[in-house]
């Protein structure tokens, strides 16, 4: 791939993957991912992080390049999952005089991840800590819970470098080319959206901090207009709608209620919506609903009844959004039954355990297929939505 620019001694050494499906067994990346990595080439060299066991080759051959026969001094290891400390053990065993610099959560959880003692190469260091290479000084400051306990970030501060480990970072190889907020969106909300208040917090930090360029441990460089993706991240984090719009979320089984959601979101259209998505659940990669879910202000649930409960889409869905700590919307719900209709009240109750969720009346119900009662109802959800 074109190699990735930050300075002329800070080098990106990091690899893409083109070949993963599934990011965390359970997202679908289309475009692959890249697993970020960088030297710092001073009197000391630091490496920051090392990458996804399914990029070893790539990224020694990178690192050896950078290096140009001499040796590395550091291995700082921001974030420990797998992803990003694939490599460690073998790094620590090719490069023996390296020793790595750590928060002291990330060295108890060492022995987790290697069987190898490596405990007399860790540099434990704490927050404002610094590590002097030459000209360049890293200073430490702890994130935890963005999104593990044991994270921390790197600022350099002669080239006003951040290290961001998994902040800022975004679903895509480096080598494609597309929009940077739809998928680093969808990564923040499914990856790192439960922490809003940590990363609220590390926010807080940086806004100390003089930044000319952020280096996350998936995506692009970021190096202009920082404060687009910063006010992106102060508005994630804070669980704030980013967009007027209505998410309409169903789960159908013989395509009734699809029926009743696609004739809502018509009906939001023809009185003025200024976005309306409508999403089924039962096909549509769930990490997309979440983006949207999180994106727009409104959401709309439509559910079955199945076996006096939820159809099985609709109750993964609640569960994720529960997970990821929705909150500050606005719902309406439509229920579908054909004697005893439970979805209603069962969204309802799933809704009352998120905070500052406010449903809607009338909860449409409809038993079986629409017919003129419940499409009044239908259009009088619409009027509250559109209120």
């Amino acid at each position: 791939m074109e190699k990735v620019t930050v300075t002329d001694t800070i080098k990106y050494i990091g690899v893409n993957d083109k070949t993963i499906d599934l990011f965390e067994s359970q997202y679908v990346v289309p475009n692959g991912v890249s697993y970020n990595s960088y030297i710092i080439l001073d009197d000391k060299i630091a490496v920051m992080d090392s990458v996804d066991e399914r990029g070893t080759e790539g990224w020694f051959a990178n690192l050896e390049e950078a290096l140009a026969g001499r040796l590395p001094d550091y291995l700082v290891v921001d974030h420990l999952e797998p992803d990003h400390a694939g490599n460690i053990a073998v790094f620590a065993e090719k490069y023996p005089g390296a020793q790595l610099v750590l928060s002291a959560k990330a060295q108890s959880m060492l022995p987790q991840f290697f069987a190898q003692d490596m405990s007399d190469k860790c540099v434990v260091v704490k927050e404002g800590d610094e590590l002097c290479l030459g000209s360049h000084t890293l200073t430490f400051i702890m994130a935890p819970m963005v999104h593990w306990p044991e994270v921390m970030v790197t600022y350099e501060k002669s080239e006003k470098v951040l290290f961001s480990a998994d902040g800022f970072g975004k679903f895509g190889a480096l080598d494609t080319e597309e929009d940077w907020a739809c998928e680093a969106r969808r990564y923040y909300f499914n990856i790192v959206g439960r922490y809003g208040m940590q990363v609220q917090a590390l926010l807080k930090k940086a806004s100390a901090l003089e930044i000319q360029a952020i280096c996350p441990l998936h995506g692009p460089v970021l190096k202009e207009n920082l404060g687009y993706y910063i006010d992106k991240y102060n508005t994630w984090s804070s669980y704030t709608p980013e967009d007027q719009g209505i998410l309409i979320a169903y789960a159908s089984i013989h395509g009734n209620t699809a029926a009743a959601a696609k004739k809502l979101g018509d009906m939001l259209q023809e009185m003025g919506a200024p976005k309306v998505v409508v999403s089924d659940l039962a096909r549509e990669d769930m990490a997309e609903v979440i983006e949207d879910a999180f994106r727009y202000d409104k959401i709309v649930l439509a559910s079955a009844t199945y076996d006096a409960g939820l159809f099985p889409c609709m109750e993964s869905l609640l569960s994720h959004l529960k997970s990821k700590n929705y909150q500050k919307r606005t719902a309406g719900l439509i229920e579908n039954g054909s004697w005893a209709p439970m979805a209603g009240k069962l969204m309802k109750d799933a809704l009352a355990g998120m905070r500052e969720i406010t449903v809607l009346e009338p909860v449409v119900s409809i038993k079986s297929t629409l017919n003129a009662s419940s499409e009044e109802q239908l259009r009088a959800l619409a009027e509250a939505l559109m209120a």
